[in-house]
């Protein structure tokens, strides 16, 4: 729940944060992410851990994850956790703050 507050903190500053701040937030708001992301892995995995690997290809394709046939079945999980996390208010508030930065011109990854 800390998460989410925080990333929901963050994309209200989001507006008002230019250049230099904007990169700070836009960094903290994907540290955050990427730790709601591994709690609702750990969550989907505990929950899903002892389904047949052909169930858990079932549920994925039903989430309209797309998957490779390479995936082995913790690779399936984590989309599984994906296509759930993705639907939380904090992953939507993070999406927001990323692509309103991206079209300001700021992003985590640097330009060549």
């Amino acid at each position: 729940m800390a998460t989410t507050l925080r990333i929901l903190d963050l994309a209200a500053a989001a507006p008002a944060s230019h250049g230099e701040a904007l990169l700070l937030l836009l960094n903290e708001a994907n540290e955050l992410y990427q730790q709601g992301l591994q709690l609702v892995h750990r969550q989907v995995a505990a929950r899903l851990g002892g389904l047949a690997t052909a169930d858990l290809v079932s549920a994925a394709e039903a989430a309209g994850m797309p998957r490779e046939a390479s995936q082995d079945r913790d690779e399936v999980i984590l989309l599984l956790a994906l296509a759930e996390w993705e639907q939380t208010p904090a992953a939507i508030a993070y999406a927001e703050i990323a692509q309103a930065a991206a079209r300001r011109g700021v992003c985590l990854i640097p330009e060549e």
